[in-house]
């Protein structure tokens, strides 16, 4: 499934870590915007890393699950792709 995740942190460092946490799941497709590629349980994984990184009094973290039908109508303007699914996932 592909998932969109998108935030807000304005503490550097947090944002910083989180960061580098979404790297583990994906792509980054913009500064503050990632797509990744999950299933069910990987999602579950993300989430609860996403909780561990971030001060939910400050922060803002969206997660956009895309189906199948919503995934093929995803328009791109201008430079860039849409995130595949990686042959091998590292984590």
């Amino acid at each position: 499934m592909l998932i969109v995740v998108s935030y807000d942190v304005p503490n550097d460092r947090r944002r910083t870590r989180l960061a580098h946490a979404l790297k583990d799941f994906g792509e980054r497709v913009q500064y503050s915007v990632f797509e990744c590629r999950l299933d069910a349980e990987q999602l579950g994984k993300l989430s609860r890393r996403i909780q561990a990184e971030i001060d939910p009094e400050e922060d803002r973290v969206r997660i956009y699950p895309l189906c199948l039908n919503c995934e093929r109508q995803v328009e791109i303007q201008g430079s860039g792709k849409l995130t595949e699914d990686p042959d091998a996932y590292y984590l």
